[in-house]
């Protein structure tokens, strides 16, 4: 069983400026850049075109340590300060609702469970701590 952490940096539509800053302070490298544009098109969920230019993953390697970034959509709570997440990768998608479970317990699902265009298994759940984490087993993004 094999699983990582990282911090998740949300940001309220400067996450390429914030990105590119950390880069340069910390001698990250930039491992990749994906807009909410850069999507694939889901007739039955369009995207507002305000959103297209906002990053919807963005990760840097510092070390050997991932920070990984993304803006939130228009309307979503964002509170400078309190905007990082924990992302948890198992690489089983047992361990993934293991995991998710026990953190949804006298918490919050923000987003359940569900397949994604980057993951067979995607979810955001807070705590009941009021921390949140993103549980994503790794899978191939779309070319």
């Amino acid at each position: 069983m094999s699983i990582t952490l990282n911090p998740y940096l949300n940001f309220d539509g400067n996450t390429k400026e914030a990105v590119y800053f950390y880069e340069k302070a910390l001698g990250g490298k930039l491992m990749g850049l994906m807009t909410f544009g850069d999507m694939p098109a889901d007739p039955n969920h369009p995207l507002p075109d305000q959103m297209k230019d906002r990053v919807m993953h963005a990760h840097l390697k510092v070390g050997d340590a991932d920070l990984m970034f993304s803006d939130t959509f228009p309307g979503m709570p964002y509170q400078p300060g309190n905007t990082v997440q924990i992302a948890i990768h198992p690489t089983e998608e047992a361990r993934a609702r293991a995991i998710f479970a026990a953190l949804e317990d006298g918490g919050q699902v923000v987003m359940p469970l569900q397949k994604t265009d980057w993951s067979p298994l995607y979810g955001i759940v807070k705590d009941k701590f009021g921390v949140t984490f993103q549980v994503n087993v790794p899978g191939e993004l779309p070319q």
